[in-house]
C-alpha cells in the first residue's frame, strides 16, 4: 500500500463497475483524497489496458493503491472470491461501497414492428445488477468484518425511475426497486456504523446513457431545462459522493441526493 497524508489514507473504496462514467470518476476523486480503491468492472483487454494505465497514473500522482479486478460483480463465486482475498488483508478498511453497475435490458413492453418486447428473466436480471446485487455485496463485506465503523454504501439512480424514457422499463423498475431497498438499508444497517444512501444523477452523457433509445433527445432536452445550460457530468457526481463519505456528512442516511444543477426544478 501507498502510504499518504491525506484525508481518507489507509481506507479502501470498493467500486463496482469502475470503469466508465460514474465509477470511473470517483475512483478519481477518492484517489485524489488519499483513498485506496479496489475496482471491479467488465472490460475487453485491449479496454482494460487503458483503463490499467489511467489507474496507474493515478496510483502515482495520489499516492494510492487501486486494485484492478476484472471480474462479473453479478456472480456469487466471483463475489464470494474477491472478498475472501481482499478480507485476508482489508478488515475495517472499506469506508465505502459504491453500487455504480450499469447493466440492464433496454427493450418495450410491447414488442410491435417487429421488436423484441421485455421478457420476464430481463426485468429480473436487470433488477439484480441494478439494484439487490447492492444489498448481497454489503451483507457479504459486512459479514466479512471489511467496513469501516463509519462505512458508506451508496448507490446511484435516476429521474427515469418514475419517468417514462423510451426503452428504459426494465432499468426503471430497478432503479425504483433500488430506491425502496435503500430505505430498508438505511435502517438496517445503521446499527452496524453504515450510512446507505442514492445519488440521482441529471441527464450525463456516459456510456450506458448513449445505449438509450433516442439519448441524444434526452440530453438536448436537459440542456433546455437545466439553468446552467449544461447537463451533468461524471465528475460533478463524483464531488458529491466525495462528499457523502466525509465525517461531516456521518448524518445524511436513507437519503436521495438530487446532482443535477437544478435541472429537475424545470
Amino acid at each position: 500500500m501507498h502510504p499518504n497524508n491525506k484525508q481518507f489514507s489507509g481506507h479502501w473504496a470498493i467500486v463496482l463497475g469502475g470503469s466508465s462514467g460514474f465509477g470511473l470518476a470517483t475512483v478519481e476523486k477518492l484517489s485524489s483524497h488519499g483513498m485506496n480503491t479496489a475496482v471491479l468492472y467488465r472490460e475487453t483487454a485491449a479496454a482494460e489496458r487503458a483503463l490499467k494505465q489511467k489507474f496507474t497514473e493515478l496510483e502515482s500522482q495520489h499516492e494510492v493503491t487501486i486494485s484492478a479486478h476484472n471480474i462479473n460483480a453479478l456472480d456469487d463465486a466471483a463475489r464470494k472470491a474477491f472478498i475472501e482475498q481482499f478480507a485476508q488483508s482489508k478488515k475495517g478498511q472499506v469506508k465505502v461501497l459504491l453500487h455504480s453497475i450499469a447493466r440492464g435490458n433496454l427493450k418495450p413492453l410491447v414488442g410491435d414492428a417487429g421488436k423484441e418486447s421485455l421478457t420476464q428473466q430481463d426485468i429480473q436480471l436487470t433488477t439484480y445488477a441494478m439494484a439487490t446485487s447492492m444489498l448481497d455485496w454489503a451483507r457479504e463485506l459486512l459479514s466479512a468484518g471489511l467496513f469501516h465503523t463509519d462505512g458508506r454504501i451508496i448507490g446511484l439512480t435516476s429521474e427515469g425511475s418514475d419517468k417514462y424514457w423510451e426503452g428504459y422499463a426494465a432499468v426503471s423498475v430497478a432503479k425504483a426497486s433500488l430506491e425502496s431497498l435503500t430505505t430498508y438499508m438505511a435502517v438496517e444497517f445503521a446499527k452496524y456504523g453504515l450510512k446507505t444512501n442514492l445519488v440521482l444523477a441529471g441527464i450525463t452523457a456516459t456510456p450506458s446513457l448513449m445505449r438509450i433509445p433516442d439519448s441524444e433527445r434526452l440530453i438536448a432536452h436537459a440542456i433546455a431545462r437545466n439553468p446552467s445550460g449544461r447537463i451533468t457530468k461524471p465528475e460533478d457526481v463524483a464531488n458529491v459522493i466525495y462528499l457523502l463519505c466525509t465525517d461531516e456528512a456521518a448524518w445524511i442516511n436513507g437519503t436521495i441526493v438530487r446532482v443535477d444543477g437544478g435541472e429537475n426544478c424545470r
